[in-house]
């Protein structure tokens, strides 16, 4: 994403300051809360639910449908130029995001509360440092370095033994932690390797299209059509998923978008240590998820390694902004 702010176009002169705002509550609200939403549709403790990558099917086959039948009606010409590399390419993409990233991250939230789940989501930018390093040879700033530490440490106070009662669960633990690193490999290849459509839009509805037949794969797998009665479904259930539709994929990315045309990348990249304070409150909150004093300083801390991890890759971007 700092490639796109970097090249986005000059600030839109409709861009008023309460909009931007508006914009920037939109997205630490809603992305903060798809967290919960996916505990719900996917935990079998609060009844009728729908198995992880079952939902990860419907899901990004109702919104990728949305998006292509956006894109055919608005940048009709931009599907016309598509090539066999753009499509395979956004096709690996979707399937590293939105499989082995939202997918594996449902799996685990079936038996990880969905703050924990967030607080532990949010140490991306450490691993896409971590991968770029390993991977493309890219050099760490001390700053970041630090954050990287300091992320660490909260991870290590939030998942030891203590951690609530019963502990947490190894694999639904294991499962969150690994789903990080996918979303953060397909992200990295995206933006260096991957060939991109001319529109984001068809980018976007290619993934989200590949991540419903990834998820549908999977789903037959590990037989999740056999777990669940769709029309058994409680109200709850039915309502998230459309929140995760709707909001979630659909409004929230084209808000998001929006704002790297209009606001400063340092202010829109908040959202990385934000999410996860509202995660922790809603859940709490709605599902009455326990907030522990482990909780409360392993999160503190993995939020302070966030934002630290975040400044230096403001300044970074700053830094080859001026260069140029």
């Amino acid at each position: 994403m700092a490639k796109t702010a970097s090249k986005a176009a000059p600030r839109l002169t409709a861009a008023a300051p309460l909009a931007i705002a508006l914009a920037m509550l939109t997205i630490y609200i809603v992305w903060g809360t798809t967290y919960l939403a996916i505990r719900v549709v996917v935990d079998p403790d609060q009844g009728m639910a729908i198995p992880p990558f079952a939902m990860v099917f419907i899901r990004f086959a109702v919104a990728g449908l949305a998006m292509l039948a956006l894109v055919a009606a608005f940048a009709r010409d931009a599907l016309r130029s598509l090539t066999r590399a753009q499509i395979r390419d956004q096709t690996i993409v979707g399937i590293a995001l939105n499989v082995g990233g939202l997918g594996v991250t449902s799996f685990g939230e079936q038996t990880i509360p969905s703050g924990i789940t967030a607080l532990l989501i949010a140490l991306l930018p450490i691993w896409v440092a971590v991968i770029g390093r390993v991977v493309y040879k890219d050099r760490i700033a001390p700053l970041s370095i630090l954050g990287i530490a300091v992320g660490i440490v909260g991870v290590i106070i939030l998942i030891s033994p203590d951690a609530g009662d019963a502990g947490l669960d190894p694999l639904g633990l294991a499962c969150i932690l690994f789903s990080p690193l996918s979303w953060g490999g397909g992200s990295i290849w995206s933006q260096r390797r991957a060939a991109t459509p001319a529109d984001a839009r068809v980018a976007v509805a290619i993934q989200m299209l590949a991540g419903s037949v990834g998820g549908a794969f999977v789903a037959t797998l590990l037989g999740e059509w056999n777990k669940v009665e769709f029309g058994a479904l409680g109200n709850d259930v039915i309502v998230a998923l459309a929140y995760l539709i709707v909001v979630g994929s659909l409004i929230a990315y084209n808000v998001y978008t929006w704002l790297l045309r209009v606001a400063p990348f340092g202010l829109v990249s908040t959202y990385a240590y934000v999410n996860p304070v509202v995660a922790v409150l809603a859940g709490s909150f709605i599902l009455s998820e326990p907030i522990s004093a482990q909780l409360i300083a392993g999160g503190t801390i993995v939020v302070v390694g966030v934002a630290i991890m975040v400044t230096a890759r403001n300044r970074t971007i700053a830094r080859g902004a001026a260069s140029h």
